[in-house]
């Protein structure tokens, strides 16, 4: 019997749960190299000092947030994964409603007011990148 026959039969929604979870990381890193660009902060750079690029503070946040996302990822995956051998469909919607507060955990991040990163529907008070 091979460990697939193992997994309940509704498994596959927490997999998927973890598939979108890797495309929001993925989209956050893009959105970190666009913030690059736009305020020329080159690698190996990790984070912008105020004293030599005046947008430090707005590439930092769009950084942080990412960032942040990563240093959860292990925890998130592992409490995922061991959750829906149990109850598959609550850690699978559990799991989605993480990957919806993470992006807007991002996105509040990313408009360059830490606080709004705490906040759905936060006000932007800086352009877009």
């Amino acid at each position: 019997m091979g460990v697939v026959e193992l997994l309940p039969k509704e498994y596959g929604y927490v997999v998927l749960a973890l598939v979108f979870y890797c495309f929001l990381n993925f989209w956050m890193a893009f959105q970190v190299g666009k913030a690059r660009k736009k305020y020329k902060v080159f690698y190996p750079v990790m984070y912008a000092t105020e004293s030599e690029n005046k947008d430090a503070k707005l590439f930092n946040c769009v950084q942080r947030g990412h960032q942040n996302s990563l240093e959860m990822m292990p925890m998130f995956f592992v409490m995922l994964g061991l959750g829906g051998l149990q109850h598959p469909l609550i850690s699978a919607s559990l799991g989605l409603l993480y990957v919806v507060g993470r992006f807007l955990y991002f996105t509040g991040y990313a408009t360059g007011n830490p606080q709004n990163r705490l906040k759905p529907g936060y006000e932007s008070n800086s352009k877009s990148f």
